[in-house]
């Protein structure tokens, strides 16, 4: 009888520890690389982020003409009815917000559509229209309010709004504390609204292709989401549950010992 209780109880233990031996977890980023071995990939060419509505930027415009630099970077002076002079330009420290048409009010030109473009495309868009009015612009866009949003199993979860406009997936892991030892590498969510769609795509942090993934680089307005293993889960649950789980546990560790001792007197 003894040693039915002995064998049922060491079985017991035998399942509890391959329960939590499952749970172990790869926590090494591209872990498919060797240790100690050298790893090269060409740098792909990732798809430049785009202007969106909502974006805020800076647009500033340099010529050889003091007072056109003056009135493209300061305001426009105009009149009113009553011949009163006013600054009808949005400050260049406030930015030029992209509205919902996709357009931004630039001193002179109006509206101008920039939603769907480049950087690079917009700085040639907005130099084009400017000829018209000064010899040889030199016009540089830049974003105010680029920002990326990191939450899930990361130490610290924030929106990081960024001085540029080129992150990597990685970059924004940091900027966030990292993952926690309960972070699924191998399952990360990256959310990203591109065209009017809004698109999910899971990556695998563990596997080194992700260096070539159009994901790789994020883009403005991203979300990346860190999904919480089931261990996580366990300890999230209430205090309550945790209490009663350990009192099992406790009482079958004391059970075990108990028949241990019976069985070896």
């Amino acid at each position: 009888m003894r040693k039915s209780t002995l064998v049922n109880s060491l079985v017991f233990i035998f399942l509890l520890s391959g329960i939590f031996g499952c749970a172990k977890r790869n926590l090494v980023y591209f872990s498919d690389i060797e240790s100690g071995a050298d790893f090269s990939t060409q740098i792909t060419k990732f798809p430049e982020p785009t202007i969106q509505k909502g974006d805020l930027l800076k647009i500033t415009v340099s010529s050889l003409n003091p007072e056109s630099n003056l009135l493209f970077n300061a305001g426009v002076m105009s009149s009113s009815e009553d011949g009163r002079v006013m600054n009808a330009a949005v400050p260049i420290n406030e930015g030029y917000l992209v509205d919902k048409d996709g357009q931004v009010n630039f001193p002179v030109l109006g509206m101008v559509v920039l939603e769907g473009l480049t950087k690079e495309e917009a700085i040639e868009k907005m130099a084009q229209r400017l000829e018209e009015y000064v010899k040889d612009p030199i016009v540089n866009v830049q974003y105010l309010n680029f920002k990326i949003t990191v939450i899930g199993e990361v130490s610290k979860p924030n929106t990081f709004t960024l001085e540029t406009d080129r992150i990597t997936i990685l970059e924004a892991l940091g900027l966030a504390g990292d993952m926690t030892e309960f972070g699924k590498r191998e399952n990360v969510l990256v959310i990203r609204d591109e065209g009017g769609v809004r698109k999910a795509v899971r990556l695998n942090l563990n596997n080194r292709e992700i260096l070539d993934s159009p994901y790789f680089m994020l883009h403005q307005n991203d979300v990346v989401y860190v999904e919480p293993d089931k261990m996580k889960a366990i300890q999230a649950s209430t205090n309550q549950r945790a209490i009663t789980i350990f009192g099992i546990l406790a009482s079958l560790g004391i059970a075990v010992l108990f028949n241990l001792r019976f069985y070896f007197e």
